[in-house]
């Protein structure tokens, strides 16, 4: 029950004591006086006077009303015990409400303190964070200072570095341009290849030279040294060969000298001797000498091993030139007219060498002009089978045909030619024109067993000869097998090793190999056998001269133990056709037969 029925009841109950107050109160006492003696008892005096019905029906109405009095007793009590337990319930509630409430207050509290808990953590860690901001901000300010510290101590430290770095460049720079000074006041003077000195300080030097050699009444020898044949090795064997066997020569050349003198290297196979001070043309004579015999020892270049041979010429102060520039240039003319006297010998300077100088500068010039203007033409002179006489093949031989229709022979041009480097075009030019030549007369039917063409050294050490050989026949339509090449002692003896491959291709090729002048060389019996050589060719200084029989007769014999062919040049008189055909000589050539002619002459000889 609630509070508000419970209130509601006793709002009842009084009403109705104040409708029967007396009567109440007579109930009352009545209860309490039954309660006592266990009777009812009249509520009032006034109730003594009543008649007994009314009595009775009182005592009933009495008893009835007591007992619904009771019962409303009962009830009321009930009511009160439960308006009690209401209140007490609501007492209880009220508690639990207050209880509720404080509970909710404590929360409330509680929630405030976390709160300001919160608030003070909240303050705590923001004071933390502006804390350890402050550290951070220090400690980043700290290591800012500790690394501009260590930053400057590193640019202090790098900055003496630099210092003693720039320093001991500068020594170094210093040293180094003294150096550089030297080395190129050196190399300024001296040859790059060998280290010989150069024409600057040969000029220096010659220039003292002279100077003392007038004060001392001396005289100075000028050598001007050319290696024979260079450019043939230096094309077949390549630069680097080339650079090597200047250098090994350049060791014996200075190796030869007294230490007054001076080598220098003026360029390519060039090189100038200086002997100063000398009494007469005799001692350059015998250095020229020895210069001579040390060069011509076998030079072992890598794999190979070459031979050269030197030209010198030698020009005296006062009478080969009172200057440097007449010195060198008679020196240079001697060593010219050494070449032209067969090599490998020296020449002392004359005066008719001069002119002979400048006659071959002209003809050097009037060369070129012949060979763009296509005055060289090919001459062909008969090989003959001397025990039978017939015509066997023949020999292409060039000519020079200058204007007026003068003939210049190969002896008074080739030398020059090699010189300048026309060696090469105009053999190129010889044997292609030679092969055409024999296929078209094959073609008409002529039976021609060989064409032979000369081949110089230079073009058979050449790096593009076989290459050439091949497409000389390949453009004529010559078999391989009709084409003879002469070579020379001397040529095929300059590197014997690039020599022996070429030939043993050419042999493989078909064509025919020849050893021209047989007999003037330095070659050997083992080099004989190593190379593929089909025919010895006897030179002509033996077979013209009675001296020379006994030679001629050991070449045929050799010739014939080695089954090579032996043919004779130089044939002119019966004699010399008999005593060849008496030792069993196979072919031979020369006036005899006839003489070299143009290929229209020559056709007359087959014919015939």
């Amino acid at each position: 029950m609630n509070r508000k029925g419970g209130t509601h009841r006793k709002d009842v109950l009084k009403r109705r004591n104040r409708a029967y107050p007396v009567l109440w109160m007579s109930r009352k006492k009545a209860i309490r006086r039954k309660d006592e003696i266990g009777q009812p008892v009249v509520a009032n005096a006034s109730a003594r006077f009543l008649t007994t019905p009314v009595v009775n029906t009182l005592a009933k109405r009495e008893t009835v009303v007591l007992a619904g009095e009771q019962s409303a007793a009962r009830r009321e009590e009930i009511a009160d015990r439960r308006e009690e337990v209401a209140d007490v319930r609501q007492q209880t509630a009220d508690q639990r409400e207050e209880t509720a409430d404080v509970r909710q207050k404590t929360a409330d509290q509680r929630e405030k303190i976390a709160d300001q808990r919160e608030k003070v953590v909240e303050r705590r860690e923001e004071a933390t964070g502006r804390h350890e901001k402050i550290r951070r901000t220090r400690r980043k300010a700290v290591k800012a200072k500790e690394e501009q510290h260590t930053q400057t101590e590193a640019e202090l430290r790098e900055a003496n570095e630099n210092l003693v770095i720039a320093t001991v460049h500068a020594q170094t720079m210093k040293e180094v341009a003294e150096a550089t000074t030297e080395q190129m006041s050196y190399m300024a003077e001296h040859d790059f290849l060998t280290g010989l000195p150069n024409r600057a300080l040969l000029t220096d030097r010659l220039a003292q030279s002279i100077a003392l050699a007038q004060r001392n009444c001396k005289k100075v020898a000028l050598m001007y040294l050319d290696l024979d044949h260079f450019k043939q090795i230096n094309d077949s064997l390549g630069h680097a060969i080339g650079d090597q066997l200047l250098q090994s020569v350049a060791k014996l050349l200075h190796a030869c000298i007294r230490s007054s003198d001076t080598v220098s290297r003026q360029g390519g196979d060039e090189f100038v001797v200086l002997l100063p001070e000398i009494e007469e043309v005799q001692d350059a004579i015998v250095i020229a000498d020895k210069l001579i015999k040390t060069t011509a020892l076998p030079h072992l270049i890598g794999d190979h091993q070459l031979h050269v041979t030197l030209s010198i010429g030698i020009s005296v102060y006062p009478d080969g030139g009172k200057d440097l520039e007449a010195l060198v240039s008679n020196a240079d003319a001697a060593m010219y007219h050494a070449k032209q006297s067969g090599r490998n010998k020296y020449q002392v300077f004359t005066p008719a060498m001069k002119a002979h100088a400048a006659t071959r500068q002209s003809i050097k010039t009037a060369l070129h002009r012949a060979f763009d203007r296509g005055e060289f033409v090919l001459y062909f002179q008969p090989k003959v089978n001397l025990q039978t006489g017939t015509l066997t093949g023949t020999e292409a031989l060039l000519r020079w045909q200058r204007s007026g229709n003068r003939l210049v022979l190969p002896a008074q041009f080739m030398s020059i030619a090699e010189d300048c480097g026309l060696i090469l075009p105009i053999g190129k030019w010889v044997l292609r024109e030679a092969c055409r030549q024999a296929r078209a007369w094959l073609q008409a039917g002529f039976n021609l067993s060989q064409v032979a063409v000369n081949v110089s050294a230079r073009e058979l050490l050449g790096k593009d000869f076989l290459a050439f050989v091949r497409a000389a026949l390949d453009d004529s339509g010559l078999a391989p097998h009709h084409l003879e090449l002469e070579l020379t002692e001397s040529g095929i003896m300059q590197d014997t090793d690039t020599t022996t491959m070429i030939l043993h291709t050419l042999k493989d090729l078909g064509v025919q190999i020849a050893i021209d002048n047989f007999g003037t060389g330095y070659s050997s019996l083992s080099c004989l056998r190593r190379f593929p050589i089909d025919t010895l060719k006897i030179d002509q200084s033996f077979v013209q001269t009675p001296d020379g029989e006994a030679i001629v007769s050991a070449i045929i014999a050799m010739g014939s133990s080695l089954k090579q062919r032996v043919v004779a040049e130089g044939i002119e008189t019966q004699q010399q056709l008999a005593f060849l055909q008496s030792h069993n000589c196979a072919e031979g050539q020369g006036y005899y037969f006839g003489r070299p002619v143009v290929a229209e002459e020559f056709v007359k000889l087959l014919r015939a």
